[in-house]
């Protein structure tokens, strides 16, 4: 799926069963909370935190796409077009950083 089919099928389904975008500002709050579960999961599956009793691996996924899902909404309520805005971050960072994390020597095994 490309990311324009993406935004197509989230504004679609919030035609269908959301009944209308949240505010933009309740959309940044949704969002602040995703990607603290998302901090949550790799904070237990890849760093020193354990789960608690009754807590399940394995979420990483759910949880990104529901990053993803709320990223989608914020740029069809705002007419952005995330494939133009990621086609030109990546020429922005290929331009910035060509030989910046080649030179970098902590990254150097």
């Amino acid at each position: 799926m490309t990311l324009e089919e993406a935004q197509k099928k989230v504004d679609q389904w919030i035609k269908k069963y959301g009944v209308r975008y949240f505010s933009e500002l309740t959309n940044m709050a949704i969002l602040t909370e995703e990607v603290g579960e998302v901090a949550r999961v790799i904070s237990r599956e890849y760093g020193e935190q354990s789960f608690k009793k009754g807590e399940s691996k394995g979420k990483l996924g759910e949880e990104l796409a529901d990053v993803l899902f709320v990223l989608i909404c914020i740029a069809n309520q705002t007419g952005t077009d995330l494939t133009k805005a990621f086609q030109e971050n990546l020429e922005k960072k290929t331009k910035r950083d060509a030989l910046r994390h080649k030179g970098n020597r902590k990254l150097k095994g």
